[in-house]
């Protein structure tokens, strides 16, 4: 195997480069190497380059969420050899401490969200993944693994994080504040329980228009129409569910003026300023309100969900680029708007992955 390999580095706010660096060694004997075949971007990691997350050091290599295969172990790993075709998990856990026992891994005291954050992560074409057996899951035979790419990170974080926390139940109505990948993963994920009313909440036609094929009944164009009067006119008092997707204190300010009393108020969105809480407002009406990083203690589930067509992630997926052109991604990534973006596929080259065949006609990927 080379010793260098290419890997998106970021060099400080606003900087980021493609570059040949060293391919990274196991450093513990818990650690697996894995080649990556495919990765992706976060919002986050457009965060970490506008110098949002001042904990990311220059010289990191980014990213958190992928698929790829196992090219050497760890001699204390136990539940993967070379060969395995894997889903990486954005969320690193030991498995042991008190955080990972209660199954809350986002604070696993010697992992959580390590990977592009603390460590160098996935947008290269090696990782070092510590605590492998706790941080890999295996992929079926015969997956579309470009698909499974969304399951690092934006469907357990929609799931988890809005729909879990915002204790969805049939026949709810539910409004959901931000029609990107991680809203459009929640309200996906919200149909497992069957809610009577899907609002969802955006300021582009375009991501609406998705929303609306992809299950919301009702969609609101916050930039022309006042999302709170629409809502409180056609409820009786407001949402049962309320899901902030953006991370902007105009878009908590919504959900925080529809949630319905006993309602629930679940924040996804990662905010870099404080919001104005209107507890003045809010005591007497009973509700419950709810933050978090995701643990991706549903990946196993949503796996099956995945396998068994009652979940298509790949929906999700806009745009597709190699490499070598990741800056370029990026680019598009960061004008969502512009290029009508919602995830992008960044796929390394010379490696045999697993893609979906629809009808006769194998999709292509290369652009």
């Amino acid at each position: 195997m080379k010793n260098t390999m290419r890997a998106l580095v970021y060099n400080g706010p606003e900087s980021i480069e493609l570059k040949e660096v060293a391919v990274p060694t196991l450093n513990k004997p818990t650690d697996a190497l894995i080649k990556i075949t495919m990765t992706t971007i976060c919002g986050t990691d457009l965060g970490i380059i506008k110098g949002k997350v001042p904990d990311v050091k220059p010289g990191t290599t980014l990213g958190h969420e992928g698929v790829g295969i196992v090219q050497e172990v760890g001699t204390a790993v136990r539940n993967f050899k070379k060969g395995d075709h894997v889903l990486i998990s954005c969320i690193t856990s030991d498995g042991t401490c008190e955080y990972c026992k209660k199954g809350m891994y986002a604070h696993c005291e010697d992992g959580g969200w390590i990977l592009g954050h603390l460590i160098n992560g996935t947008q290269a074409e090696y990782v070092c993944i510590p605590h492998a057996d706790n941080s890999l899951h295996h992929i079926p035979p015969g997956s579309d693994e470009e698909a499974l790419v969304m399951l690092s990170d934006i469907l357990p974080t929609g799931y988890e994080i809005g729909v879990l926390n915002g204790r969805v139940k049939p026949g709810d109505t539910i409004a959901i504040i931000g029609s990107g990948p991680i809203g459009l993963a929640a309200l996906l994920t919200a149909q497992f329980y069957s809610p009577a009313k899907i609002y969802m909440v955006d300021m582009d036609n375009n991501r609406l228009s998705v929303a609306k094929r992809f299950g919301a009944t009702h969609v609101i164009n916050s930039e022309t129409e006042d999302p709170v009067q629409r809502v409180m006119v056609e409820t009786k008092d407001g949402v049962d569910v309320a899901i902030e997707a953006v991370g902007l204190p105009a878009s908590f300010d919504v959900c925080q003026r529809i949630v319905r009393p006993g309602g629930h108020l679940a924040v996804i969105g990662v905010f870099g300023h404080g919001v104005d809480l209107q507890l003045d407002k809010l005591w007497i009406k009973n509700i419950t309100m709810t933050t978090g990083l995701v643990s991706t203690y549903t990946t196993p589930m949503l796996l099956k969900t995945v396998a068994s067509g009652k979940l298509e992630p790949k929906k999700l997926i806009t745009h597709r680029f190699k490499m070598n052109d990741i800056l370029n991604a990026y680019n598009v990534f960061g004008n969502a708007g512009t290029e009508k973006a919602l995830k992008v596929i960044i796929e390394a080259e010379g490696v045999t992955i697993h893609k979906a065949v629809s009808g006769e006609k194998k999709e292509e990927l290369s652009r």
